[in-house]
């Protein structure tokens, strides 16, 4: 099985579709905004055209409405990768979500469902109040998570509140990951910070200029919930300032291209440290010169 990750606009798709061609192969998405239909353009999802030369999978699957979680987007990349197999086809794992690749090749976490009244009453506090809180239930995560980080607080608090253990407790025993069981070919594309920055830049203008529709019908639905993860797709709160008069093109431009360096530099950064052993590091940026890269990896 081939996996290719690295910080959006590394080229990861462009190679996963030159392997999905030469060998028979199965695009399986590991991006957790290209899961959603309703953006294709903004999270640069594969085109028709794309998609029509090779078989891929988990690419726009899911409604807007709905949030994808790293637990069930792992269920059914297993699937995905078993049905790759059935077919006598190469499974090519393609995306940017350091988390959802963890979580499917590693395990996840066995944690219980949260009590829905603990929940509730963890999410209504402010940031600082949670903070405070999981301080005194568990000092631990307290040092490690920002102060302001209002998710990962609020999750590290509901855990420990309806579980009585910590998230580290629970995250020390993972189940269901697949590492042990493919033979992993992986690939990581890091090029150089300058050269991906003005790809970035460029892509986005292209994005701000052909995206309207799909943001203006996106913000048109009344079944979205405000919290809902498509929302936070970039692009949509700059393209919608757009369509409300309230910023020019130019500034919606900056505001995004400044936004996705910011997540490909998170990304650059996960993708350095996070990943176990013996992945693969290019910073080659020529998809033809990587492709024999990782065939060399799948075909020793």
């Amino acid at each position: 099985m081939a996996l290719i990750a690295g910080p959006t606009a590394s080229g990861k798709s462009a190679l996963a579709l030159a392997l999905a061609e030469k060998h028979r192969g199965t695009v399986i998405n590991a991006d957790s905004m290209q899961v959603y239909a309703d953006l294709r353009i903004l999270t640069a999802r594969p085109s028709q055209e794309e998609e029509a030369r090779a078989p891929h999978r988990l690419f726009g699957h899911i409604d807007g409405a709905e949030a994808c979680s790293a637990a069930r987007w792992a269920a059914e990349a297993r699937a995905a990768i078993a049905e790759a197999h059935a077919e006598d086809r190469l499974p090519i794992l393609v995306g940017g979500t350091g988390l959802y690749l963890r979580t499917l090749i590693d395990g996840i976490a066995p944690i219980p469902e949260i009590d829905p009244a603990i929940r509730a009453e963890v999410r209504a506090l402010p940031v600082a109040e949670a903070h405070a809180a999981l301080t005194l239930a568990d000092p631990a995560a307290a040092a490690r998570l920002n102060a302001t980080d209002t998710t990962r607080v609020a999750r590290a608090l509901e855990v420990i509140r309806s579980t009585g253990r910590t998230l580290a407790d629970w995250q020390d025993r993972r189940e269901g990951g697949i590492g042990d069981s493919v033979h992993l070919a992986p690939l990581i594309l890091l090029p150089d910070r300058d050269w991906l920055g003005e790809r970035i830049d460029r892509r986005f203008g292209t994005m701000l200029a052909t995206a309207e529709e799909e943001v203006r019908t996106l913000l048109a639905r009344t079944d979205i919930p405000s919290d809902a993860p498509v929302l936070r797709a970039i692009g949509v709160e700059e393209i919608g300032r757009v369509l409300r008069g309230a910023w020019s093109a130019d500034r919606a431009l900056a505001a995004g291209a400044t936004a996705t360096r910011q997540y490909a530099k998170r990304q650059y950064t996960w993708f350095r440290r996070q990943p176990p052993g013996g992945w693969e590091v290019t910073t080659e940026t020529d998809t033809y010169t990587n492709l024999s890269q990782i065939e060399r990896k799948l075909f020793p």
